[in-house]
């Protein structure tokens, strides 16, 4: 079994091709990682998943621990075998969802208490026992306990965050052990503003962690804001390490965060726009919900190689759509993650040709021309 590494093969400006290893494989960076919230990636059989091109996948600690339990999972053979899925896999820590989903929460020095979304039930949540929960479901790569705290916040607010998080990540280092060949990530914090994440990208760079993510962002400061961070961020980054921009995100955003370095994305966005009619393109986001698509005999895209998006007419998808039926959201978000995981592969084909910066202009024109562009 390998243990993990991090290879950069090219760079190309600040944008950076490379390869991690892990014990489930290998994953060809920049990388998106498909969200699979309760070891799914939502309305896509695993394979599927494979198929798009996806080499990671993300499963989520704070809802796999509260059901079916990671003790549970870890006595059923673990993550790998539960979900069906033989490549790497990356958790989060479950910092996120206990600020955005539990109730009546209450933060310490410890740890956080907090009560179920589900039925309420109390639950506690250390760095120690997030590492724990994260080791039990086998995860190749696992990330610390963080506070992430919403935005906009108070420099004071930001300040505590940021310092807790720092001493949650010691306290998670020192708990956890890779004897599994498994990495475990710290998170820079620090919400906007460029001292805190100073501070808290220069203390985790000297913690030893096998990567760092970039936390707090994509949370309403706006893209503009976004980018303004990780310029002065992520160049504070040690370069022989994974970075990796968490809960991150539209096509415009992913271009721009890798001509600034990053390496690693997951998002939401492609299962969800899928579920509610939307279908990502190389040349625009299409509504397929919209009556103009009613009659259009064309796939989504003839060249795709994914079948969802070169096999079916868009007015069978609006048809399916309108019906309210499930292979509707299950096609759409099929072509989409096969969209994004095309997209990653021109980067990092693009990142090898040192022509990268001409692909992301090119890219970003074609997405600003918006759907009638698409149409054509």
């Amino acid at each position: 079994m390998s243990g993990f590494s991090f290879k950069l093969l090219a760079t190309d400006g600040a944008a950076r091709r490379g390869e991690i290893t892990t014990p489930h494989g290998k994953v060809r960076t920049p990388a998106f990682m498909p969200v699979g919230t309760q070891a799914t990636v939502k309305a896509l059989y695993p394979e599927q998943v494979s198929q798009a091109g996806a080499d990671i996948v993300l499963a989520n600690t704070y809802h796999l621990m509260l059901r079916p339990g990671a003790e549970r999972i870890a006595a059923l053979g673990g993550l790998h075998r539960f979900m069906n899925w033989d490549g790497p896999i990356l958790t989060d820590s479950g910092g996120f969802q206990v600020m955005s989903l539990a109730k009546l929460r209450k933060v310490s020095d410890k740890g956080v208490t907090f009560q179920s979304h589900l039925d309420g039930s109390t639950h506690q949540l250390t760095p120690e026992r997030a590492v724990e929960i994260q080791t039990l479901l086998g995860a190749d790569i696992q990330m610390q306990l963080d506070e992430c705290i919403a935005s906009p916040a108070t420099r004071a607010e930001a300040m505590r965050a940021m310092r807790l998080s720092l001493l949650w990540a010691e306290r998670a280092r020192k708990s956890f052990s890779a004897a599994g060949g498994q990495a475990l990530f710290g998170i820079v914090q620090g919400n906007v503003f460029e001292d805190l994440r100073t501070e808290s990208a220069r203390t985790l760079s000297g913690m030893d962690f096998a990567g760092h993510a970039v936390g707090g962002l994509a949370v309403g400061e706006g893209q503009a804001l976004m980018l303004e961070v990780l310029d002065f961020t992520v160049p504070l980054l040690p370069a022989d390490r994974p970075r990796y921009l968490m809960g991150v995100g539209t096509p415009e955003d992913i271009l721009e965060s890798v001509a600034r370095g990053i390496d690693m994305f997951d998002c939401v966005i492609p299962t969800r726009a899928g579920r509610h009619g939307h279908a990502y393109t190389r040349f625009g986001r299409l509504n397929l919900r919209n009556a103009r698509h009613a009659d259009d005999a064309r796939p989504l895209d003839a060249e795709s190689a994914c079948p969802a998006a070169n096999a079916f007419s868009r007015a069978y998808l609006h048809h399916l759509i309108k019906a309210g039926e499930h292979l509707g959201a299950m096609a759409l978000s099929w072509a989409n993650i096969a969209y994004y995981e095309g997209l990653m592969a021109g980067i990092r084909e693009a990142i090898s040709e040192g022509r990268f910066d001409e692909f992301r202009r090119r890219t970003l024109a074609d997405l600003a021309r918006g759907e009638d562009f698409a149409e054509r």
